[in-house]
């Protein structure tokens, strides 16, 4: 009685990769990796949930979509894009971590970064923190003149508030003016001694954006757009950006 051949399966078919590599220019290299693991020795979220960017990326290709879009891994990451730094290969790993994050249901998404969004959707300011303009204004006035009276050698330092024409446009976390006032300060310092021709704005002043972390494209795009267009209704030619 002849025996039957076994026939071995080839690799599952990944819908969720496919949709990324229509999205990511040139496909992002996703097929190009060497598992060399440059990626997982630098990554800071490398361990976590049993977890790191070459594993991701194998069971990608896989094609194991369900677990892929389903590890709370995928909010471990950064977006740091060390990942990209250090591959020879230059895959987009967290190009495929953020269209993850896409899939997971918004009420699923974790909390603090959902309700972070939200916050920064409720004004001009983009504050993740909710300050609104009267209350970031008041701090950096009173903040730098604390800095002034105690430290005789700032005593001409500025930390200016809407100046039109400015060559930059500084962002600033917005956690330091609600909790951390004296974290500003350093900044300013180095602006000061250097010469620099700044200033901050009243709206689209807060450097974070949460919604890129909760891979929410439209708000994301509307945050980027309220702070393009203070930097710009003050002609200023330079935004630096903290975050």
């Amino acid at each position: 009685m002849a025996e039957e051949a076994i026939k071995l399966g080839g690799k599952k078919k990944s819908f969720f990769i496919d949709k990324v590599k229509e999205l990511i220019p040139d496909g992002g290299n996703l097929n190009l990796c060497l598992t060399c693991g440059a990626c997982s020795s630098g990554c800071p979220a490398t361990g976590l949930e049993d977890m790191d960017p070459r594993k991701f990326l194998r069971m990608a290709a896989l094609g194991l979509d369900e677990e892929i879009t389903s590890t709370p891994w995928v909010w471990m990451c950064s977006m740091c894009q060390r990942c990209i730094y250090v591959c020879p290969m230059k895959i987009d790993i967290p190009q495929l971590v953020f269209y993850a994050r896409q899939s997971w249901p918004r009420e699923k998404r974790p909390k603090g970064i959902v309700g972070s969004c939200d916050m920064a959707l409720r004004s001009d300011t983009c504050s993740a923190m909710g300050a609104s303009e009267e209350d970031f204004k008041f701090v950096v006035e009173d903040v730098l003149e604390e800095y002034q009276e105690a430290q005789p050698e700032f005593k001409d330092m500025q930390a200016p508030i809407n100046r039109q024409g400015a060559e930059f446009f500084l962002n600033q976390n917005s956690r330091e003016p609600v909790t951390e006032p004296d974290e500003m300060v350093p900044l300013w310092k180095i602006l000061h001694l250097a010469g620099a021709d700044w200033t901050y704005g009243t709206k689209g002043w807060a450097a974070e954006n949460y919604c890129m972390f909760m891979a929410d494209e439209e708000n994301w795009k509307h945050i980027v757009e309220v702070k393009k267009k203070a930097v710009e209704d003050l002609g200023c030619k330079v935004w630096l950006n903290t975050e």
